[in-house]
């Protein structure tokens, strides 16, 4: 049961994290949901989920350094949409 639910939710969370709204937004968080959200387990998608409750722009500048985050969203879960981000940059 509780197996059944996080598989759900990470559904959801995939489905949140590929139609924000922007295209640069789908290609990042999207992709970085793709790559990732199956290996978090509750912690670790609490921590996504709120992430990505906040806008677009603001999850935007901070992964692209533009702002800082508040102390609230500095965690691991960012720190891998950073590098998520920057791997896209070299391709």
């Amino acid at each position: 049961m509780m197996r059944e639910n996080l598989e759900k939710r990470r559904k959801r969370l995939l489905y949140q994290a590929n139609h924000r709204g922007t295209q640069e937004s789908d290609l990042v968080i999207g992709g970085f949901a793709r790559a990732h959200l199956d290996g978090f387990e509750d912690g670790d998608l609490d921590r996504f989920e709120a992430l990505i409750s906040v806008t677009d722009a603001d999850l935007m500048d901070w992964i692209s350094g533009r702002t800082e985050p508040p102390p609230e969203h500095r965690h691991a879960i960012l720190a891998l949409m950073i590098d998520f981000k920057n791997d896209l940059l070299r391709r």
